[in-house]
């Protein structure tokens, strides 16, 4: 007997498709792995995450926060000081995709070879 899920990201609209692609598009998946180290102020963290733009950056936080993966602080100080870090369900997201880009980043020898024999039969 198979169990029956609350949520299918298969199904078109189902919410947890959304939040899969806020977790691993290009920017989520680099600022939860880089969040993952610890906690980062916006341009520490833009820093971190080579190439991303100051909106997309922006943008990316915000979906991150709105599906709790990313707790952002702002402190009343001046100048304001804002940092972000990961949440609980944040830690255990995040904890996945740095296991990925480690196995991706392991095997890279064998893709460029792939990438190489595929090039060269064209």
């Amino acid at each position: 007997m198979t169990e029956s899920l609350a949520f299918d990201v298969f199904a078109r609209g189902c919410a947890s498709r959304e939040t899969l692609e806020h977790a691993t598009g290009r920017w989520g998946t680099l600022t939860l792995a880089a969040l993952h180290a610890g906690s980062f102020r916006f341009n520490e963290l833009r820093r971190r995450v080579d190439g991303v733009s100051e909106k997309m950056l922006a943008q990316t936080l915000h979906a991150l926060e709105r599906d709790g993966l990313v707790h952002r602080e702002a402190q009343p100080v001046n100048p304001p000081r804002v940092d972000y870090r990961l949440t609980p369900l944040g830690e255990s997201v995040a904890a996945r995709l740095v296991e990925l880009i480690a196995l991706v980043e392991g095997r890279m020898p064998e893709v460029l070879a792939a990438r190489e024999r595929y090039d060269g039969s064209r």
